[in-house]
């Protein structure tokens, strides 16, 4: 394409810059930078932090940002926001199914979610030693973006210039908080937030950190725990990204609703959504969509149509062999298999300090 890439990923993680949200974007100390680059071989341009809220992003979010705060809303926008792994992707298929494809015969739904309802801030993951994680011209996230977004540079932000294009009612998907996105969000547009027990986060996203080269975490569970508790994670702090929501509550185009209690209770957390939403389905539409959208069919379509191995080409094949690619167990409880006690009374140190007055019932085991 004749492109001189180094123009369109930062090279300098080491300059502070004031953003549009408010915040300062400031590089990190240099002991750090040193942790960080030890224990995560897929930020090749580090991270910065942005105060206030002690947010952990990638340098490249620098580029981004205020487009991303300054993004238009519409009226008939879903925004599914969660911290990461937390329900996300299952969340948004829900949202678009019960919008786009309530009977299950919108050829539309064949399409990658992805192409369906983009990850807004996504392009910030991406850097010049991951470029094969750009579209290539053959994948289906490519022929989206042609077809959306023609004449415009993918490499301006393929991922946020397909959240603008895609036609009404859009369903976009974001991990950011509250307070880097468009100030008039909740005015303007519906948001979902998907919350879940911090202690199965902590086993779903160390997994997500190991398989996928675009965080390539190669240190220890330990280790991982320690940085989830310091609020040294990408998206970081958790406590923090669930006290914005919480905030919120009370707002009528605001949605709260736990990974916990989509599990246990499928069909009822739909029927909240169908008022919320205004999608007036039926009952039995609600119960063929739960089925459609539950972990075991949602895992059966993603595998099957190459998601771990050619949609995301950046995950760990050697990694997806020994312990499940991107849909592993989407279930409630596993942090018991694999917390120690130790660990587990650390995170509880945590979870108490930090949560305790947010009135929020983990529900732990479930």
């Amino acid at each position: 394409m004749g492109i001189v890439l180094d123009r369109f990923f930062p090279g300098n993680e080491n300059e502070t810059i004031e953003l549009q949200s408010g915040h300062v974007l400031e590089p990190l100390p240099e002991e750090e930078k040193k942790k960080q680059a030890e224990d995560w071989k897929g930020y090749p341009y580090g991270l910065v932090r942005l105060s206030p809220g002690r947010w952990l992003l990638p340098t490249n979010f620098k580029r981004f940002a205020d487009r991303i705060y300054g993004f238009k809303t519409k009226s008939t926008d879903v925004f599914v926001m969660t911290y990461p792994k937390c329900g996300t992707t299952w969340t948004q298929e829900i949202v678009w199914t019960m919008r786009n494809n309530p009977n299950l015969d919108n050829p539309a739904g064949k399409k990658f979610i992805f192409v369906r309802s983009p990850f807004l801030e996504m392009d910030m993951l991406f850097h010049k030693p991951s470029l094969k994680m750009m579209p290539s011209w053959n994948d289906p996230l490519a022929r989206a973006f042609l077809q959306l977004c023609p004449f415009k540079n993918p490499l301006n932000g393929f991922m946020l210039q397909m959240s603008e294009a895609i036609p009404e009612p859009r369903t976009i998907k974001t991990h950011l908080p509250f307070s880097l996105l468009p100030p008039s969000l909740l005015d303007v547009s519906k948001v979902i937030y998907m919350a879940r027990n911090p202690k199965d986060v902590i086993i779903s996203y160390h997994h997500h950190c190991r398989i996928n080269a675009m965080h390539d975490f190669v240190s220890s569970f330990e280790d991982f725990v320690q940085y989830f508790v310091d609020d040294d994670l990408l998206y970081g702090p958790y406590w923090l990204h669930l006290k914005e929501a919480m905030e919120r509550k009370d707002h009528p185009n605001l949605h709260i609703v736990f990974f916990e209690d989509m599990k246990t209770n499928p069909v009822g957390e739909l029927s909240r959504l169908n008022i919320f939403l205004g999608t007036n389905l039926t009952e039995p539409q609600l119960e063929n969509i739960a089925k459609y959208t539950s972990f075991s069919e949602m895992k059966v379509r993603m595998e099957a149509s190459g998601f771990n191995e050619d949609v995301l080409p950046t995950f760990k094949k050697d990694v997806i062999r020994d312990e499940g690619g991107f849909f592993r167990k989407g279930e409630s409880g596993t942090w018991k298999e694999k917390l120690t006690p130790e660990l587990d009374e650390k995170v509880d140190r945590w979870i108490q300090e930090h949560t305790s007055d947010l009135g929020v019932d983990f529900r732990f085991g479930v």
